[in-house]
């Protein structure tokens, strides 16, 4: 018989273990297909690589040409990327992103969530 705690347990261990899996699983978020115009996860597109883009200093993907304003500008956390993503231009005046940002407060999220683990 499944006592209380022993069902606790079990969907806590359930729970642990589905959670990096979900993480790895890397799965773009529709919100993210605007995005690919111009970015390719693993390789410089017409945009510079994003994998692994939160933690970064912005400006550094080696083999990409970027504006001075990119070189200058943060590293990628969650403030400095939502508020980018927003308003690309407004946040960096002078960067080459020609994208007008993204609207929706979900789509955000899920698209900063989706930087925060592809690798």
């Amino acid at each position: 018989m499944l006592t209380t705690k022993k069902l606790g347990l079990v969907l806590g261990a359930a729970l642990l273990a589905a959670t990096p899996f979900a993480a790895s699983a890397q799965e773009a978020p529709a919100a993210f297909n605007q995005c690919k115009a111009c970015h390719v996860i693993g390789k410089n597109g017409v945009g510079p690589n994003l994998a692994g883009v939160f933690g970064r200093k912005s400006g550094t993907v080696d083999g990409f040409k970027y504006s001075d304003a990119m070189k200058a500008g943060p590293t990628w956390d969650e403030a400095a990327l939502t508020k980018y993503l927003t308003d690309p231009k407004g946040t960096l005046p002078g960067n080459k992103m020609v994208f007008a940002g993204i609207k929706k407060p979900e789509d955000l999220a899920a698209v900063v969530a989706y930087l925060k683990v592809v690798k």
